[in-house]
């Protein structure tokens, strides 16, 4: 668990810029003391700690136990892209073809299908600063700019027009937003969304929203970015709401002109999402496991609500209360000079893992921490309890 450092010899130059997944390394360790007979409590790793819901899995033996696995379209198979259309107009009340989406590899496959048709070499994109870490790196590998907009409290940890304008060249090609976003579970009110998409349309550059934890909210619903234009790309994925995390299965809703690139890229870089992954996500939008993913999404809430008060009361200051996700973004300077430090030290001398703020930009990284409420409540007392002990309070 170090800070980036050089780059092996030889690499390639962008292997420079490319900074390690701290929460994955810190997970790696947590799982060496975890196999020499410690205890550690996981609150680093933003994965639902439930098991995939039953109807899903039900689906997915059946399909396999037929012995048809084979290629799919590149775009996904026809039944999944028309029963993510129903989802948007069933919960969202919004038209979208069932041709404008893509079935990708994870999430992470939908934002890299939509930056490698957005972006030539220098080409820049907006993100926000902190935001989730992969994004940048993205954009870096295709040999791309990321130009971070530090945000802060003060605007909900989200963009506004005016940031846009004043970060914006003419090498920019889009803005990249999340809502509800990582790390901080802030999101983007109605209005605020279309005022982003128009700002970046008049600019002349492409809006992509990242709405993977569109479902888990808390006290208001998310607005999807397709209520106010057609031609913004939007990112989803089955891991977060829908507790899909290891099937590694997303979607891009894509904007009608670009589908066929698209679809020619997807092709070339992973020829097909997962097969058994797609026929079992169909069982995902039946009323019986939706009902299993409401209860589950009120078990975050309850999460949350303990956990937010609880870390209050040891020294970390939440600044925006999150609304979403399943994530509390914290400055810790009160406790700690250095967030880096203070997490290897709950790790390795009290058991507990949360991620440094060092992953998500580099906007103070050493005054915050993330917090993750994907463990049972029991666990989060617990950890709670340690590192009030590792604190001296």
């Amino acid at each position: 668990m170090n800070p980036p450092s050089g780059t092996l010899p030889g690499a390639a130059a962008r292997m420079a810029d490319i900074a390690p997944f701290h929460v994955m390394e810190l997970l790696t360790r947590a799982r060496q003391l975890e196999a020499a007979g410690r205890s550690i409590i996981h609150m680093e790793v933003g994965e639902p700690d439930f098991p995939t819901p039953q109807p899903i899995i039900e689906a997915a033996t059946a399909f396999i136990r037929s012995g048809n696995v084979h290629y799919t379209p590149a775009l996904g198979i026809p039944q999944l892209r028309e029963a993510i259309a129903r989802f948007y107009a069933e919960r969202h009340g919004v038209d979208v073809p069932p041709e404008c989406i893509a079935i990708t590899a994870g999430a992470s496959g939908a934002l890299l299908l939509a930056l490698g048709v957005l972006l030539d070499p220098g080409d820049e994109l907006l993100l926000t600063d902190p935001g989730y870490p992969c994004n940048r790196h993205f954009v870096r590998t295709l040999e791309g700019v990321p130009r971070a907009i530090a945000v802060g409290p003060e605007t909900n940890y989200q963009p506004v027009p005016a940031q846009v304008e004043e970060h914006w060249t003419p090498r920019s090609k889009g803005l990249l937003v999340a809502s509800p976003a990582n790390p901080t579970g802030t999101m983007l009110e109605a209005a605020e969304l279309d005022a982003l998409s128009q700002c970046t349309s008049r600019l002349g550059g492409r809006l992509i929203v990242d709405e993977i934890y569109h479902g888990l909210t808390y006290g208001s619903n998310a607005t999807t970015a397709l209520a106010f234009s057609e031609e913004v790309f939007v990112v989803n994925s089955f891991s977060k709401y829908f507790g899909m995390t290891g099937w590694r299965l997303g979607w891009l809703v894509v904007p009608q002109g670009f589908v066929r690139e698209v679809e020619k890229l997807a092709q070339n870089l992973f020829i097909s999402a997962s097969t058994p992954a797609q026929y079992a996500a169909l069982a995902a939008f039946e009323p019986a496991t939706i009902g299993i993913l409401e209860e589950r999404r009120l078990e975050f809430q309850a999460r949350r609500d303990f956990l937010l008060p609880a870390i209050r009361q040891l020294g970390f200051h939440v600044a925006a209360e999150p609304r979403g996700a399943f994530y509390l973004y914290a400055d810790s300077s009160a406790l700690a000079a250095d967030s880096f430090r203070l997490t290897r030290e709950l790790i390795e001398e009290a058991g507990v893992a949360i991620t440094p703020g060092l992953d998500f930009g580099g906007n103070a990284p050493e005054r915050h921490v993330r917090f993750a409420c994907t463990v049972a409540r029991n666990r989060l007392e617990e950890g709670m309890a340690r590192i009030a002990r590792h604190l001296g309070r």
